[in-house]
This record gives structure tokens, sequence and C-alpha cells, in this order.
């Protein structure tokens, strides 16, 4: 049985064994007996991997990650979203709307030659 390396969550790299896509259909049984004792199993296709026999734990704790990276990621948008909805955003997105097109022009090109500061509109933004 071919083999692969991969790292795992945890960051323990292992071998993994491999089986093609026909031996696991035609042999399912005995995928599970080496699933048992290698924990996770590719299968690949055309020498190429395609899926993955996982263990339930491994399974959930995927899912446990996606969670936590979610949770953060709301997180910060609702600072984004407070910062955006304070009063000195809405006047400056305000000067942003009532800006002419010169206004703008100069603002952009001020901005290109500081590059580290965030661009002032007309208005404090």
């Amino acid at each position: 049985m071919a083999t692969r390396t991969n790292r795992k969550r945890s960051g323990e790299v292992v071998e993994m064994p491999e089986i093609s896509a026909t031996q696991s259909r035609n042999a399912f049984g005995e995928v599970l007996e080496r699933f048992a004792t290698a924990g996770a199993i590719g299968i690949t296709r055309h020498d190429r991997p395609k899926a993955m026999l996982l263990s339930q734990e491994e399974f959930e704790s995927l899912g446990r990650e996606r969670s936590e990276t979610l949770d953060e990621l709301s997180a910060r948008f609702k600072g984004l979203l407070e910062c955006m909805q304070a009063p000195a955003a809405r006047r400056g997105m305000q000067a942003a709307f009532d800006a002419s097109p010169a206004e703008l022009g100069r603002a952009a090109a001020e901005e290109g030659s500081r590059r580290e500061s965030p661009t002032r509109l007309p208005g404090g933004l």
C-alpha cells in the first residue's frame, strides 16, 4: 500500500496510507480495518489524492477550528462596523460624497505621495 506524508492539525507529521478509489469500493471492509489501525486513509484516483477517510475526532476538530475562526472574523467585523458608524466616520463619508472631482483628485494625489497615512478628504476624512 502506498503512503503519503501529511501534517496533522496538531503539527505532527505522519505517514498516511493511500488506496485507490477502486480498492476502497471493492474491499471496503479491508479499508475500514486499515483505517482503524492508521487513523486516516487517503483515497486516490489516477494516483492523485481525491478524498480522505478521517476519524470522527479529527473531523470534529476541523469543525471546531473553523468555528473559532468564524467567531474571530465576526468580532473583527463588528468592530469595523462600529468604527464606520462613528460620528467622525460619518462626517468623513459625507465630505467624500460632497467633494468635487477636483477635490477627490487632489486627495488621491496627496495620498499617493504619503502612502503611510490614510486619505484625508475635505471635512476631516
